[in-house]
């Protein structure tokens, strides 16, 4: 199955700085990129309950123009990309989430006019980024630059999706040929208590820390030899605040999602949604992929 990399696009500046994101990461994956236009319908509510009292609305020649030359914009800078472009009827969220299903990567932007970049992240973007199907790169807004060095910075914590973003986090930078930074943190000095048992407890912490980053670079080391693994313990208050302070450095920061899943389901780990929210570079959250049919 050629899954392709999937970006939301409405002609917003942070749409396009998307774009431009996706068409890098498909040509790194050698994969085809789809720009997709969702749009509401005249109502603002989506399709109607019932299609056969107002209609399903039509594709507009101004959206279909709009993909056209973000298109052949891209291509131009990409030769060899092979681009698709589609509009789709409904809620741009849940489109986005559906076309997740059979994608590799979905990218979207952190700002937008309210079509498929979302008006804040925490609307249409948060909500790809919690529910999606397949990996979901949020980037920043316009008036950043695209970071095109630095390592891949990804928070090893032994948990199951922890795992599963370290595994993503190093073929990203094995694609991107870059290093990876594993990190972890430990709480910070906690006031008060017994000096000798404050020391000792520290000190189990350091090596509980030292264990966990070893075992989770011994596991990447065997799957890609030839990357660069650096093992980065932190002593932090919140695990938050030192993967935003080490993503000044970085090309990406990846984070496990957590949750139940679904529209119904949990928001994303406070980690997760803190980074998304205050990276100062692009952040992959990583998700299982959806099974091929």
């Amino acid at each position: 199955m050629n899954r392709p990399v999937v970006v939301g696009v409405d002609g917003s500046p942070s749409s396009l700085v998307a774009a431009e994101h996706a068409a890098r990461n498909a040509v790194q994956r050698s994969r085809p990129l789809h720009l997709v236009h969702g749009y509401l319908h005249p109502l603002g509510y989506g399709v109607p309950l019932n299609p056969y009292d107002l209609g399903v609305p039509a594709p507009t020649e101004e959206a279909q123009k709009m993909l056209e030359q973000v298109a052949a914009e891209l291509t131009g800078r990409h030769p060899g990309l092979r681009v698709a472009v589609r509009q789709v009827a409904g809620g741009p969220g849940a489109a986005l989430v559906e076309e997740s299903r059979r994608a590799e990567l979905v990218v979207v932007g952190s700002r937008g006019h309210g079509g498929f970049a979302g008006l804040l992240l925490g609307s249409v973007s948060g909500q790809v980024a919690q529910h999606g199907h397949c990996p979901v790169l949020v980037v920043r807004p316009a008036d950043e630059p695209i970071p095109v060095g630095g390592p891949v910075v990804v928070g090893a914590d032994g948990s199951e999706s922890g795992a599963l973003a370290v595994r993503q986090a190093a073929d990203e930078a094995v694609r991107r040929g870059t290093s990876l930074v594993l990190l972890h943190v430990r709480r910070g000095e906690r006031p008060g208590g017994v000096p000798e048992e404050v020391a000792e407890s520290g000190a189990a912490e350091q090596a509980e820390s030292a264990e966990l980053l070893a075992r989770a670079a011994g596991r990447v080391r065997a799957d890609h030899p030839g990357l660069t693994v650096t093992e980065r313990p932190v002593r932090a208050a919140k695990p938050a605040q030192a993967l935003i302070e080490a993503s000044g450095e970085a090309a990406l920061v990846v984070v496990g999602s957590r949750g139940r899943g679904g529209f119904a389901g949990l928001l994303l780990g406070s980690v997760s949604h803190a980074l998304v929210h205050h990276a100062h570079c692009p952040v992959l959250v990583a998700h299982p992929y959806e099974p091929a049919d």
